[in-house]
Parts: structure tokens; sequence; C-alpha cells
């Protein structure tokens, strides 16, 4: 019992922990290029799941 606990409390923080790093991701300006934002994913009102994209 005890190992299998260890076991969950360890998936439960890889996956919060890959959780808490996604998000917006920032692409730094280069010259003559525009900067770039991923919007992430997002689930949006009635279920309906809307996808990430650059904006």
């Amino acid at each position: 019992m005890r190992r299998f606990m260890s076991a969950c409390l360890i998936a439960a923080a890889l996956i919060g922990g890959s959780l808490a790093m996604t998000g917006c991701v920032v692409v730094a300006p280069r010259r003559g290029y525009h900067a770039g934002v991923w919007v992430p994913g997002y689930w949006a009102p009635r279920h309906v799941w809307v996808g990430g994209h650059w904006r």
C-alpha cells in the first residue's frame, strides 16, 4: 500500500508539474521579424475546446 501511494504521489507531482509549465510562450523579436505569442487552447462556454494558435 505504501508503494502504491508513493507511485500515485509521484505521478500527481509529474502531472502537476507539466500542467504548471503550460501557458503562453513569448518568442523574442528578431530583426526583420515580428514577435509571436503562442495562445494555448482553452475550454470555451458550452464545453467547446478552442485549440492553441500563434498570435
